[in-house]
């Protein structure tokens, strides 16, 4: 497995996959053809079907020019993966040459069809309990099995993201507003933030909660500066559940870079042994994965065992299978932004009830990983990041209803 720097990227919203991830290839594009004066970019599958309301478009002509030549062909779906871009460039006889096609793969990361990704693997053992079963024959803790692989340099980049999540958080909470996109989406978070400091103490946890997801979702959508946990569709369900817990159970700040080490390596499995690409496996890959990775977290802060850990992240994991992802509008808005407000407080009940049942349970995490894999591939393209099926189809129906009824009250 790669490096958690990997899955833990620091960078600006909406969508690691089809915003960070286009913008990256182009500038490592741009850097390779220095002599180039005009690109082409030819986006295929969910990158095109979605591109424009994810600004695909938008981050690419950021970096090669506002002159590029933009291709949408969302019905051409490349085999290795369906967010497929293809850049060219012309060196000035108007002829587009040293054509180059990468791949987002989620969570920001680039692939080339049939080529290693460069970035070399830091982790020996890919599946959960292989790190169980190491870190039991050493009496140690999933953290400690980071450190072990990462070096002690990893605490710092650690620190770097809960910094980071920390003041998108606080960002969220005071900035108002509508959201960019054209669904006049009202930002929530600082409502919801204020109704819950007023309100009883039975419901003030969780409406705590729901603001601190809503505050940082809300901030992505926005393209505001995030970190991918581990996309940025997924972005808010981890610090929304860290930073709720840091701030009313006053952990200190060294355990709360554990439990970002523990859920890193939960995120990990799930994108080696399966995919965090919502184009690929659906919702169940982003906000899913998002909610294991912070119901694990969640248990260990509060001394869950090895076992106990490592059932929450199922059960985050779990009762998220099949969930599709069908932004309405192609936006990272609806139904995303309620969705890791949900996720963020389903993990703290996963926590809750794993340590009830003081772990004991029959589906492993790893299993549940590859049953997410299976049930992703099985779930229609049109249900997988392309805006054309699902929630995006219906609200595109109601809406054409509403604007015939309009004409006919107008005649």
């Amino acid at each position: 497995m790669k490096s958690l720097r990997e899955l833990y990227r620091i960078g600006y919203g909406p969508s690691s996959s089809h915003t960070m991830a286009p913008r990256n290839a182009a500038k490592q594009y741009k850097k390779e053809h220095p002599e180039a004066r005009r690109f082409r970019a030819t986006l295929f599958g969910s990158l095109a079907a979605t591109g424009k309301g994810h600004f695909t478009d938008r981050a690419i002509m950021d970096v090669l020019g506002e002159d590029t030549d933009i291709v949408w062909r969302p019905d051409e779906v490349k085999p290795f993966h369906p967010n497929a871009l293809t850049l060219e460039c012309d060196a000035g006889d108007g002829q587009f040459v040293a054509p180059w096609t990468i791949y987002s793969i989620g969570g920001g990361a680039l692939a080339e069809e049939g080529k290693p990704v460069n970035s070399p693997d830091v982790y020996d053992l890919s599946r959960l309990a292989q790190i169980q079963q190491w870190c039991r024959q050493r009496g140690m803790g999933y953290w400690e099995y980071v450190d072990a692989c990462e070096g002690p340099e990893i605490w710092d980049y650690l620190g770097e993201v809960w910094d980071v999540m920390q003041a998108s958080v606080e960002r969220g909470l005071q900035h108002e507003g509508v959201l960019p996109g054209g669904l006049n989406l009202r930002r929530k978070a600082p409502d919801y933030y204020f109704k819950a400091t007023g309100s009883s103490s039975s419901l003030q946890s969780r409406g705590l909660v729901f603001a601190y997801a809503l505050a940082v979702s809300e901030e992505n959508a926005g393209g505001g500066k995030i970190v991918t946990a581990p996309t940025c569709g997924s972005s808010g369900v981890v610090p929304a559940v860290l930073y709720h817990l840091a701030h009313t159970r006053k952990f200190p700040r060294q355990r709360i870079l554990h439990a970002l080490a523990v859920a890193g390596l939960i995120g990990n499995v799930a994108k080696s042994l399966a995919s965090i690409s919502g184009a690929e496996c659906g919702c169940q890959a982003e906000v899913g994965v998002a909610c294991a990775m912070a119901a694990g977290a969640a248990n260990y802060l509060f001394g869950g065992s090895l076992e106990a850990t490592e059932y929450a992240a199922e059960m985050g994991l779990e009762h998220h299978l099949g969930m599709t992802c069908d932004p309405v509008c192609g936006l990272v808005q609806i139904p995303c932004i309620e969705r890791n407000a949900h996720a963020a407080a389903r993990a703290l009940d996963a926590n809750i009830y794993s340590v009830f049942a003081e772990g004991q349970h029959r589906v492993s995490y790893d299993g549940c990983v590859l049953v997410m894999r299976e049930t992703g591939h099985d779930i229609p393209s049109v249900y997988r990041e392309t805006a054309q099926g699902g929630l995006a189809k219906g609200y595109e129906i109601i809406r054409q209803r509403r604007l015939q009824a309009g004409r006919k009250k107008d005649k």
